[in-house]
């Protein structure tokens, strides 16, 4: 499928995994609608051919609303990338008590929840434009986590909305075949995003030291590319690619 002269929106695209992809959809001819939180709106470089759009995962109205603003930009609407997601830590049972369940359920309602919200509205707003000569209208690519495998001590909320989204994906597939749209899933390792850069240097280290190879952590540009590359490649769908250099995550 072709970028140039289409329309993508991209969720969390004010930061990291996000903010990458935004811009490399944009530098192959997309017009970029980054949707965010106003908080990370502000702190955001100004991108060429990035739109930010303020609106609330979570929030069908907010969604809608920004899945019209990039349906009614004169380009159809052919990508659609979701980026935004938490990422707490909170063991089942711990020295403080058991986990608490308002956290959970907001981990779940932003990472899982919050993904099939935008997935769905903007289906919508895809299926009604014109069909390319294969029939393909557009591609939807969701962020899991190896978490959703390889979930470690602490990662309960996590995992469980990363495994979600794994499992959404095969079904979702299915269910938009008829419109002529795809869906895929990447799976990251360890990536250098602004949450990683608050631990010490030493952490980082020992964290890139576990990865069988490439022994570094995973860049938001490589993200980026593996984005480009689904869109790109016809074939793929339904399909939740592991983008870790082979990593499989140690219990603690």
């Amino acid at each position: 499928m072709q970028l140039d002269h289409t329309a993508a929106i991209v969720t969390g695209g004010a930061s990291g995994l996000g903010a990458a992809t935004a811009q490399a959809l944009a530098e192959q001819g997309a017009t970029v609608y980054a949707v965010d939180l106003a908080a990370s709106i502000e702190k955001a470089p100004e991108t060429k051919g990035v739109t930010y759009v303020e609106a609330d995962v979570t929030d069908p109205e907010q969604v809608r609303t920004a899945v019209a603003t990039a349906a009614d930009g004169g380009v159809p609407l052919r990508t659609v990338v979701n980026c935004a997601g938490v990422g707490p830590s909170m063991r089942i049972l711990g020295k403080k008590g058991v986990h608490d369940l308002a956290l959970y359920a907001k981990v779940v309602q932003i990472n899982l929840i919050g993904s099939f919200n935008v997935l769905a509205l903007a289906s919508e707003a895809i299926a009604k434009t014109e069909a390319d000569d294969d029939g393909q209208r557009g591609v939807v690519v969701n962020t899991a986590s190896i978490a959703a495998y390889d979930g470690q001590v602490g990662q309960a909320a996590y995992s469980s909305s990363k495994g979600g989204i794994v499992g959404l994906t095969l079904p979702a597939a299915r269910d938009l075949a008829q419109y002529g749209i795809r869906v895929c899933t990447i799976a990251p390792g360890i990536v250098e995003t602004p949450m990683l850069a608050t631990v010490s240097e030493e952490f980082r280290t020992s964290l890139a030291a576990g990865v069988p190879f490439p022994r570094r952590l995973a860049r938001p540009e490589e993200y980026a590319q593996l984005v480009l590359s689904i869109v790109a490649h016809d074939y793929l769908n339904g399909e939740t690619i592991r983008m870790d250099g082979a990593l499989r995550m140690a219990p603690r």
